[in-house]
């Protein structure tokens, strides 16, 4: 093993304890004390409950990662890619279908080693804390819908950047990057009328009262959309979200069923009026171009490591094909990664105090907005005392209970006049 190689390796067992030092302070970080804001709604036994389930999904984690992390050392250390490579090219394609061969194998073997902590996780761990309502067929469907979706557009986009940097040797970067976006815009298109519905069934919400109240707040606004949706979740999870999908014209709102079964019209209304509020407030387009901005980023400095003998030294490569090195790359990638990723995060948190800003001042219903997440929260077991590193770092979303103190002292502005 080479000082690349060391230095390598080393970056990844940091990441990989920073991770899990992250997760210990947090579930250290909870109190047996139920928050003012939620006796009543969380009693002693559920809110235990919710910090066990914490504990249990930290503990699990850090044992599914460590194993990630062993994997991933041994196949540098012992020769993993040069191993994978020889096969890539005993076919004797051409650079880009050979490419696809070496990253069709990396990208099967270590999904296939996903799978059994997959399988634990929901029929395990889910089950235990009663969310779980998938069935084993569903869950096989599933991965098999994933995998063969993620390797289609994997492999095209992969295939179009492998073209240009090994055929387009000056701005290879900037060409890269234009067809990175043309992608992604087709995606946002393309997904809510084509992938989505391959795992969840779509039906238009019936008539009656909950559509009234939508549909009379989505008209005051002024607030164009292809339907109003609900989601089939209740197969996989009693767990509960509501979403807009699409873009332009093809915008949709869809509520899970479950999140239908346990909240008020008005407080569905005001879940809503939220999500409503991340468009009207510009949060889509503003996250939009800030990954178009990171994927420039990356791709940038893809371009100047690409070429760099050195890459290809610290995983133990024999040769040097342009296809291994931007696989390399995403290892060296991980710092520069890391920090857009908190960036975005703190812009998310914001943007959801914003929407949560909206949602307030133009359905007028603080109250039910708050039980509506005080629901959510005690529905989906949430961690109510997140430690602020963890925050800082992964949340996209505030913690709970800062969410409603920022919507109490709106609802106080609102009503003194201001």
């Amino acid at each position: 093993m080479n000082i690349y190689t060391f230095i390598i390796v080393f970056f990844i067992v940091v990441a990989y304890l920073i991770q899990t030092v992250i997760d210990l302070i947090n579930v250290k970080n909870i109190s047996n004390n139920i928050p003012e804001e939620f006796i009543g709604h969380f009693n002693k036994k559920k809110y235990e409950k919710s910090q066990q389930y914490l504990k249990t999904n930290t503990k699990f984690s850090i044992i599914s990662s460590t194993f990630m992390l062993l994997v991933q050392v041994i196949f540098i250390v012992f020769d993993g890619f040069n191993y994978v490579n020889d096969i890539a090219t005993s076919f004797g394609f051409e650079t880009t279908p050979t490419g696809l061969i070496f990253t069709g194998i990396l990208f099967l073997t270590f999904e296939t080693l996903k799978i059994p902590f997959s399988a634990y996780s929901i029929f395990v761990i889910e089950e235990k804390f009663g969310f779980n309502k998938m069935n084993l067929k569903t869950f096989i469907t599933d991965i098999v819908k994933s995998i063969t979706i993620t390797a289609i557009i994997g492999a095209v986009t992969f295939s179009v950047i492998l073209w240009l940097f090994t055929n387009i040797l000056k701005y290879a970067w900037l060409y890269a990057f234009a067809a990175a976006i043309i992608l992604e815009l087709l995606l946002i298109f393309i997904a809510p009328i084509v992938i989505m519905p391959l795992f969840n069934k779509y039906s238009p919400l019936e008539n009656g009262e909950l559509k009234t109240s939508i549909e009379e707040y989505v008209k005051k606004e002024n607030f164009k959309m292809k339907g109003l949706f609900k989601m089939d979740n209740l197969k996989r999870s009693t767990k509960s979200n509501a979403f807009f999908t699409g873009f332009g014209k093809s915008r949709r709102i869809v509520l899970f069923d479950t999140l239908i079964q346990n909240h008020s019209v008005e407080e569905l209304t005001s879940i809503l009026a939220h999500e409503m509020g991340h468009y009207k407030l510009k949060h889509i387009i503003q996250q939009m171009f800030f990954s178009f901005a990171s994927t420039g980023i990356m791709l940038f400095i893809l371009s100047l490591f690409i070429n760099k003998a050195w890459l290809y030294d610290a995983f133990l490569m024999k040769a040097q094909p342009i296809y291994a090195g931007i696989i390399f790359f995403a290892f060296l990638y991980t710092p520069v990664s890391l920090l857009l990723s908190v960036i975005s995060n703190y812009f998310s948190r914001k943007n959801e105090y914003e929407a949560d800003a909206y949602a307030v001042t133009t359905y007028k219903h603080p109250a039910a907005m708050i039980n509506a997440l005080k629901k959510l929260s005690v529905n989906n077991l949430s961690n109510l005392q997140p430690h602020r590193l963890k925050v800082l770092l992964e949340y996209s979303h505030p913690p709970i209970l800062d969410r409603i103190k920022a919507i109490r002292e709106i609802s106080s502005k609102s009503s003194s006049g201001f």
